[in-house]
């Protein structure tokens, strides 16, 4: 694994268009191509990850042909193919995932019923072996009542249908259905008639069936046979007769009440009542759902890859593609929300054989390590990501850059403070259910101990809260196979922070808490909660920080991204450098990325952000003239001016993320971009408004504001201000972004390149990053780059705002790395000191394996070298004296063609660099 690019793939773009993309990606560099997940998803999904069916390819992209020809078309071009899979969760629709209409027809005594990660004995009584669905879009009774509920009778099986709902009926509740049916058809046709025998016959089977609470494995078999037999009995017999079609499509009617008549809904409410699930409003979910979902997605079910026959079932297919040939890798998506993440990926590795590269999405925190133990190449990449956003932000611009923050929100609030509450108002609204499970898991085991059981069942809750908040990773990793010093120091600094925090609690309760989180291998339930425990706070960091703090807090917003800490400014680059060795040392197939499809920013829109860490007083006084320009646009509600103080600092710093480069105007679909980002950010923030309950007054004046900036009557003196300053930060953000695109491809690891992000990437998050992408403008570019020769670098440059630039430097390192393959899997890592005037804005590094060798070297902190009227490339004037230390004596740029001679004075970055903002040299 050398080099990849990610594609999505959806209805629109299929594996024939990846295959037609392949000659493209191969003349980039590419050696493997990365998929969106392949397998069977719901209808219509534009990202795969609700897989429906994992014993099929997604009939939307394609046939089993289609996928063929892509692999060998890959193959043809010395290129495999990566996959992203799954093993997380499932579509919890029942009308596309068999295995969860299984599970509702039959409950407990269902095959799949251990596949899902389900509570059947909830604190509810009503909910004792029963699943609740929260897919209404209003009350039950409301629902019901309105008439939107109604049986159906296809194929011999009965389910009931709505809006977005198909749901079965179980069948040994069936009777009570079809027993009108019986007796009109007696009077009718006489008892001796076989139509009427056989139905009666069929009724009388499904009387007899096990019970749906039914565990015995064999009991569970015989329900599930006699279920199909059946069902196949009543398909045939109304097929054949119709008479008993007529009366049985009569009761079926029946059951649909009149709207305006409630009592005429009984018998469908009595029929309901007797399911292996319970119907409700979507907003139960937040309290009473009793399955694991992903994070709050009430339509993606949890799986327990912890048993094994699930596990079997769930990588048949992957197993036989990957035999084949077909697959030479695997991206493992959400391996935090497993129950035993190093017992599944030990299964994983012996399933598919030690030469397959396995990479984890695992967001690690700032100080966190990889653990050691586990079978696998590395992660995706976010913490590379952020180790290399670091190197381009200026530490000493942090101070001055919290007083604006401070100054315009008029806030003072941390971002631990505001990390703090957000993850406590996902533990109370979105994910109260799951904590309720714990509390109550948590209760059972305090009360088998005297010192112990009188910790109420609140108490433990809000203790259990306060952790859980206060977790400094997204989570810990404790098994039967023993406790690590690392999950023990996690444990301990978040029962010490709970602690510190609420210093009116019982201590020994948080001791208790404690105790049970670290649970020793010979207590196994302790263990269980333990393991419960683990996964539920990853889903509550995601979401707590991810989706809600990163959204509340952002006084640079380029640093608020996944894995990072927005309150961390800046890495210096010798930080940067032991990373990376250590990254080489330990993980030397990781994946490095710098944008992927749940980056919050594209990367050259962060780019041009870092640059705010060294203009902080020229962003301040922006951010005032701007606020002051834009007054009039605000709405003023009853709460006070819409949009808040924090949203319209958000505004303005998308903007001049996104702004196209060069444009004078406000370009055709700018306007509907920025308004779908910042409809999504203020509900990620749940401060004014939210996806549960949305504040259509404050969006509308969200939404008026940001038109009103960009096309009203004051968008003509906000530009004037506004584009100086965009175009200073777009210039500082190329250069960064060029610097990036290097360090990416010459570090150690297996540099990813998000699709279409060889042009400029000014994107924003999902949907805005997932759009279209040219691969026929892309080709034709790179054709012509190509076919001009490196001696145009200079032009690229100075005509950067078209992007050709970046895909020059992106296919001329990305060849390098895939036909000197061995020298960036396998060379030396060393940084190389620089000296002069601008040392700390150069970072310099070279790869070397025998003969062959590397050298990179690129600017930082680009705005500090630059002025408005700085032309570009830089010039001798910007770099002076600084020079790199570099002992080899012939050097070429790839990127150029000039050839530099190296010697004890080292190279001058100045002559280097005087083409080319970044250089790329290399000897063999």
């Amino acid at each position: 694994m050398n080099f990849t690019y990610r594609l999505q793939l959806h209805a629109g773009f299929g594996f024939a268009a990846a295959r037609d993309a392949v000659p493209y990606l191969h003349t980039l560099g590419v050696t493997h191509c990365y998929l969106s997940p392949i397998l069977r998803a719901g209808p219509g999904s534009t990202h795969g990850y609700d897989t429906t069916d994992h014993a099929m390819l997604n009939p939307e992209l394609g046939s089993d042909d289609d996928f063929a020809a892509l692999a060998s078309t890959a193959a043809e071009h010395g290129m495999g193919l990566v996959v992203d899979i799954v093993p997380n969760h499932m579509s919890a629709d029942a009308a596309v995932n068999r295995w969860w209409r299984d599970v509702l027809r039959h409950g407990r005594a269902s095959l799949w019923a251990d596949a899902f990660d389900i509570d059947w004995e909830p604190v509810k009584d009503e909910l004792h072996g029963r699943i609740l669905l929260p897919v209404l879009g209003a009350s039950y009774g409301e629902v019901l009542e309105r008439g939107d509920l109604e049986l159906a009778l296809v194929d011999g099986e009965a389910s009931v249908r709505g809006p977005g709902i198909d749901v079965p009926i179980d069948p040994r509740e069936l009777p009570r259905v079809f027993e009108p049916a019986i007796d009109a058809l007696q009077k009718r046709l006489g008892d001796d008639d076989p139509a009427v025998q056989e139905l009666q016959s069929i009724v009388t089977s499904m009387r007899h069936l096990p019970a749906r609470h039914e565990t015995d494995p064999t009991r569970m078999r015989e329900r599930q046979r006699e279920t199909d037999v059946t069902r196949e009995r009543l398909r045939r017999l109304l097929a054949d007769s119709p008479d008993v079609r007529e009366h049985i499509d009569a009761a079926v009617v029946a059951l649909r009440g009149t709207p305006g008549r409630p009592e005429t809904f009984d018998a469908l409410h009595e029929l309901l009542e007797t399911q292996a699930y319970r119907l409700a409003h979507w907003r139960t979910a937040s309290h009473e759902i009793n399955y694991r979902r992903f994070f709050d997605v009430n339509g993606l079910a949890g799986l327990r890859m912890e048993v094994p026959a699930v596990f079997d079932a769930t990588h048949a297919l992957v197993g036989r593609l990957v035999a084949d040939g077909r697959i030479a890798g695997l991206r493992i998506d959400h391996i935090d929300g497993l129950f035993d993440p190093e017992a599944y990926l030990n299964r994983l590795r012996s399933h598919l054989g030690a030469d397959v590269w396995l990479a984890v999405e695992k967001i690690l925190g700032p100080d966190e390590q990889l653990p050691r133990a586990w079978p696998i190449a590395g992660t995706s990449g976010y913490d590379f990501l952020n180790d290399l956003s670091g190197v381009f932000v200026d530490g000493r611009g942090r101070r001055a850059l919290l007083r604006t923050w401070q100054r315009f929100t008029r806030s003072r609030a941390s971002f631990d403070d505001v990390v703090l509450e957000s993850k406590r108002h996902i533990m109370d609204t979105n994910m109260a259910s799951e904590l309720n499970v714990l509390a109550r898991a948590l209760n059972r085991l305090s009360e088998r101990g005297r010192r112990t059981r009188d910790f109420t069942l609140n108490a433990l809750r809000q203790g259990l809260r306060e952790v859980v908040a206060a977790f400094p990773v997204y989570r810990t990793y404790v098994t039967e196979r023993g406790v690590t010093a690392t999950d023990r120091a996690a444990v301990a600094t978040a029962v010490a922070r709970a602690r510190r925090r609420n210093p009116t609690f019982d201590r020994t309760l948080f001791t208790f808490l404690e105790k049970v989180l670290l649970a020793p291998a010979d207590l196994p339930e302790q263990l269980a909660v333990a393991m419960k425990v683990q996964q539920y706070t990853a889903p509550v960091q995601a979401k707590g920080v991810e989706d809600t703090a990163f959204y509340r807090w952002a006084p640079l917003a380029s640093l608020n991204e996944v894995g990072g800490d927005p309150d961390r400014f800046g890495l210096a680059p010798a930080e940067f450098h032991a990373r990376n060795a250590r990254r080489r040392a330990q993980w030397p197939q990781a994946m490095l990325a710098t944008s992927t499809h749940d980056t919050k920013r594209g990367e050259d829109a962060r780019a041009r952000l870092h640059a705010l860490s060294e203009l902080p007083r020229e962003w301040s006084r922006n951010l005032s003239a701007w606020a002051r320009t834009n007054g009039a646009n605000r709405t003023r509600l009853d709460d006070g001016p819409a949009p808040a103080r924090a949203d319209e600092y958000l505004v303005y710093q998308t903007l001049l993320g996104i702004w196209p480069p060069g444009a004078t105007a406000v370009p055709d679909g700018f306007v509907d971009r920025v308004r779908e980002y910042l409809l999504k950010a203020v509900r990620e923030a749940k401060v004014h408004t939210s996806w549960t309950v949305a504040d259509d007054a404050y969006e509308a004046a969200l939404v008026r504001f940001a038109e009103r900036t960009l096309t009203g009557p004051t968008s003509r003196r906000f530009l004037a201000q506004f584009l100086p300053f965009a175009a200073t930060l777009a210039r500082a953000g190329m250069v960064t972004s060029l610097a990036q695109v290097v360090l990416k491809l010459v570090s150690p690891g297996v540099p990813d390149v998000y699709q279409g992000t060889e042009l400029w990437d000014l994107t924003l998050v999902d949907p805005d990053n997932r759009r279209p992408v040219d691969f026929e403008r892309r080709r034709r570019e790179l054709d012509a780059l190509d076919a001009a020769g490196p001696s145009t670098m200079r032009d690229l440059v100075t005509g950067w705002h078209d992007g050709r630039v970046k895909l020059a430097v992106t296919a001329r390192a990305g060849r390098l790395r895939r036909d000197a393959a061995a020298l960036f899997l396998d060379g030396s890592y060393e940084p190389l000191d620089v000296t002069g005037a601008k040392a700390d804005h150069v970072v310099a590094v070279a790869r070397r394996l025998g003969d062959a060798a590397v050298v990179a070297i690129v600017p930082r902190l680009a705005a500090g070298l630059m002025s408005d009227a700085q032309p570009l490339p830089l010039g001798p004037e910007v770099w002076g004296d600084t020079r790199v230390a570099t002992r080899d004596p012939l050097l070429r740029d790839v990127f150029t063609g000039t050839t530099h001679h190296g010697g004890p004075d080292g190279l001058a970055v100045a002559d280097v660099l005087v083409d080319c903002p970044v250089a790329l040299l290399y000897t063999r």
